[in-house]
């Protein structure tokens, strides 16, 4: 973790922590590192936060001061950014988003040339720029400073490029859509129209505040009871920026990312198409997913959590489906990133080829219970190294067996430890959570309130 840029982009609170100042320096170092030995050129993306607009203006006054070629895509989704900048020869893409966050939070994430998040390596090089001398870079003169360019047209060729993946109709199906109020909303609706679906649309008005409030991958409770009212054959709900989905089956029951993955993976596995028989999770999905995996003969590895370390795995290892419980969903066949759209169309086809209701293709998951606590504690390090705690967990461990597990690790933004228990009740995984944290207790690691 850096300064300012975490494991998705540098995010905070809009005019508090990423203020116009820090995203115009942001700009200036991109344009002048891309446009060393030619004219840089640069897409950016947004989302439908107030604020997005602000730092839209300040990081193409960055980019064009240091004579980089700026191409406006306006609202839109994350994925789509990084398709165009994959596709289209772009040196790198911005996308200004704090994904699922409130609407005054955003962030910017930059993806490279290959569509991919930017390396940590270049990231450390902008932080150092921010808080240094502004005048190590030249500023662009006369007929070198840079120009920005209405590019909504890669937009629209990312929505042909969703169109043209479906294989099949979508004719009499009758789908929900919950667009956050976000991203999507420029871009969910136009897809299943034109693959000829009966689309029923809520959260698509964005008005610049109510991005993500009540609605969206985070808030699935008004798309549950939506699709049971309009007796729909299943929803889809994205977040903030689009590369996340979570979905409903047609009796209103969620489909969690871990769901997700189960039922396309095993669908994928059927048509020979699941590399090396493996998917990617992190370290936070369900218990269920996994014994539901071992029965079907499906392999998976974990990673770190965050979508950036599961496309990590993925790509190293040249693996197909990974992703996160939250429903960063990636298909390293079509996409570089999660996508909330593209799952979406990936999930109708399992539905449409196997003639089956999404409620019966994601029944064999069963999933745990689950409770997670954050402790504040003193120091990370030495609460996750202290022997009592080692040993409470290592007691928690053994009691749960097979039937259930544990998970402590340390957050990687807070002086906070994460101590996670799943079990076949919540009175159980209570228990287990309550011991490990009086261990830390009677250790006096625990940050105490002042």
């Amino acid at each position: 973790m850096g300064k300012y840029f975490g494991t998705d982009g540098f995010r905070g609170e809009a005019n508090v922590v990423l203020t116009a100042e820090k995203a115009f320096k942001v700009g200036r170092y991109l344009g002048w590192y891309f446009g060393q030995d030619h004219k840089a050129r640069i897409v950016i993306g947004k989302d439908t936060r107030r604020s997005s607009y602000m730092l839209e203006d300040a990081l193409s006054s960055g980019f064009t001061s240091s004579g980089a070629d700026v191409y406006l895509l306006h609202v839109t989704t994350t994925p789509s950014v990084s398709y165009v900048v994959r596709t289209e020869g772009f040196d790198c893409g911005i996308m200004i988003s704090a994904s699922h966050n409130v609407f005054y939070d955003n962030g910017i994430k930059i993806i490279n040339g290959q569509g991919q998040k930017l390396e940590a390596e270049t990231e450390s090089l902008i932080e150092s720029y921010i808080d240094g001398d502004p005048d190590v870079i030249p500023l662009a003169v006369r007929e070198e400073i840079g120009r920005t360019v209405d590019y909504s047209a890669g937009r629209n060729r990312y929505i042909g490029y969703l169109i043209s993946l479906a294989t099949r109709s979508f004719k009499n199906r009758r789908i929900g859509l919950d667009c956050a109020n976000g991203s999507a909303s420029s871009i969910a609706r136009s897809v299943f129209d034109a693959l000829g679906a009966q689309t029923y649309v809520i959260h698509d008005e964005p008005d610049g505040t109510n991005i993500n409030r009540d609605c969206g991958s985070t808030h699935i409770e008004s798309l549950q009871s939506f699709v049971k009212e309009k007796h729909l054959d299943a929803g889809f709900a994205f977040d903030g920026d689009g590369d996340r989905c979570l979905a409903v089956d047609e009796n209103g029951g969620l489909v969690t990312g871990d769901k997700i993955l189960y039922l396309c993976g095993k669908y994928l596995k059927e048509q020979g198409h699941l590399s090396s028989n493996t998917i990617v999770t992190t370290v936070m999905s369900n218990l269920g997913l996994y014994k539901a995996c071992d029965k079907a003969g499906i392999r998976y590895e974990k990673t770190a959590v965050g979508d950036k370390y599961v496309y990590e795995n993925m790509s190293e290892n040249q693996y197909s489906l990974g992703g996160e419980q939250s429903g960063h969903i990636i298909f390293s066949r079509y996409a570089t990133t999660g996508d909330g759209i593209l799952t979406s169309l990936m999930i109708m086809e399992v539905m449409l080829e196997k003639k089956q209701p999404l409620s019966s293709l994601s029944e064999d998951v069963k999933i745990y219970p689950q409770i997670l606590k954050n402790v504040s504690v003193t120091d990370k390090k030495t609460a996750l190294a202290d022997p009592a705690v080692r040993e409470a967990i290592a007691k928690a461990e053994n009691e749960l067996g097979s039937d259930g597990r544990i998970l402590v690790r340390e957050s990687g933004t807070e002086p906070v430890i994460r101590v996670m228990a799943e079990a076949v009740t919540e009175e159980i995984c209570a228990g287990k959570v309550n011991d490990i944290i009086a261990a830390m207790d009677a250790e006096g690691l625990i940050q105490k309130n002042s």
